[in-house]
């Protein structure tokens, strides 16, 4: 799968002109634990998190000063009591975030997920903000497909093989793509290279009986402006990615 498959795509941001406040107003009100921060242009400058908000004036939880101050350096004295007493998100904000894009691979993802110590990822199209993904969308993508496994009807177990045997067996021999099917309707994830592609793909799948509805879950990559030649298929398994807090 894709980041593109299991990401939020409705994204609330901040500037770095918001309050402290006000974001974490907002990141109550929607339940959420993390916001990007956006420029007037809207490209991606930072991301704000809970973690950003432990070490406050406000709760008296900041950093004891004393001769270890000195120690540290001013530097870093003066960039902690800017994020501990700051006013506006841009003084606590995490600059440069780490970032996938709509196309990695959700292996990817995590690799940076995990070697980052992140929370969350924003999705990006070249420089524009498309999405974002946490790690409660990865718990809600294996709540999905265990449900849809689980709930498979006889039927729609046929109605898979029959599907996954037509792709197979169609003239331009695609590779293999993800096929999921729950009261005949027939779920095709994966990436193809050609939107000719995907319409025959789901063509394939409309055809074979039993067949109620097909979603269309599959994405092209390059995108047409893209292209570099090559198969029409590339294959799931072969095709091979933001500081802030800790996990909690």
């Amino acid at each position: 799968m894709r980041a593109y498959e299991i990401m939020t795509p409705q994204v609330i941001t901040v500037t770095p002109e918001t309050s402290v406040s006000d974001a974490a107003r907002l990141m109550l009100q929607h339940h959420i634990s993390g916001l990007p921060v956006v420029d007037a242009k809207g490209a991606l400058i930072g991301i704000v998190s809970e973690g950003d908000f432990l070490r406050r004036a406000e709760t008296g939880t900041q950093h004891r000063r004393g001769w270890l101050s000195y120690i540290a350096g001013i530097d870093r004295t003066a960039i902690e009591f800017a994020r501990e007493s700051g006013r506006r998100v841009g003084d606590i904000m995490t600059p440069d975030p780490f970032t996938a894009t709509e196309d990695m691979w959700l292996d990817e993802v995590v690799d940076i997920m995990e070697a980052r110590k992140v929370k969350r990822l924003p999705v990006m199209r070249k420089d524009r903000l498309v999405g974002i993904i946490t790690r409660s969308d990865f718990l809600i993508a294996v709540a999905s497909m265990a449900r849809q496994l689980a709930d498979a009807s006889a039927d729609d177990a046929q109605i898979q093989a029959e599907v996954q045997a037509a792709l197979q067996k169609a003239p331009w021999r695609p590779c293999p793509l993800g096929v999921t099917v729950r009261d005949g309707v027939v779920s095709l994830r994966g990436v193809v290279t050609k939107e000719s592609a995907r319409k025959a793909a789901i063509i394939a799948a409309q055809n074979v009986a039993g067949v109620r509805k097909v979603r269309d879950l599959l994405g092209v990559h390059p995108p047409p402006e893209e292209e570099f030649g090559g198969g029409d298929f590339v294959s799931l398994q072969e095709e091979p990615s933001t500081t802030d807090d800790e996990p909690l």
